[in-house]
């Protein structure tokens, strides 16, 4: 008897932006293309989230903090992961390599272990005009991470919500999207 076929997992990665209240949009848009998602929040990105919500939509637990040993892995493997909103900490903890909470450090491995990411940063103008920011954006394009095409907001404008593109994230991915068993 063979196994039933299993839909690719989705990982989207939250960081503690304004928009990330938002997150449920970017989760309908992936399961109406048939993807399950898990949502991996940054420790003060779990306090931009409504739980109950984002729990009851994807059906899984808000991962935030590594597991215990022999605790169960609460997600299938990733497939694919969406990080948006993702900040300016998280964007330039990400391409030195940091890995100093649960989202990095699934962000960290993700490249060497070949699952597609896309990333949509939600950052200001003026955060965006900084080398390091840009040089960061630019080693994870070298690293093969997709960059969304948001324009960053102007500072203290609380703005870009409106704006922000939840559906590029499974756009990006779509062509890319592969189970575990298909990755080389």
């Amino acid at each position: 008897m063979t196994e039933p076929q299993r839909k690719p997992f989705l990982y989207v990665v939250v960081c503690a932006a304004g928009v990330a209240d938002d997150v449920g949009r970017l989760i309908s848009a992936a399961q109406e293309r048939g993807w399950d998602v898990g949502v991996v929040a940054t420790p003060q990105g779990l306090g931009f989230l409504d739980a109950a919500a984002v729990e009851a939509q994807t059906g899984y637990p808000i991962r935030s903090a590594w597991r215990s040993p022999g605790e169960a892995r609460p997600f299938p493997p990733a497939d694919a992961i969406a990080v948006a909103p993702a900040t300016f900490n998280t964007v330039n903890k990400w391409a030195a390599g940091f890995a100093d909470n649960l989202a990095l450090g699934i962000l960290c491995e993700a490249t060497g272990m070949g699952v597609p990411t896309v990333v949509l940063p939600y950052v200001n103008s003026a955060l965006a005009a900084h080398r390091a920011y840009q040089r960061s954006l630019a080693e994870l394009r070298e690293m093969g991470v997709l960059v969304s095409s948001y324009q960053p907001h102007p500072p203290k404008s609380g703005g870009g919500a409106d704006r922000f593109p939840w559906l590029e994230a499974v756009e990006l991915l779509a062509p890319d999207i592969r189970t575990e068993a298909e990755r080389p």
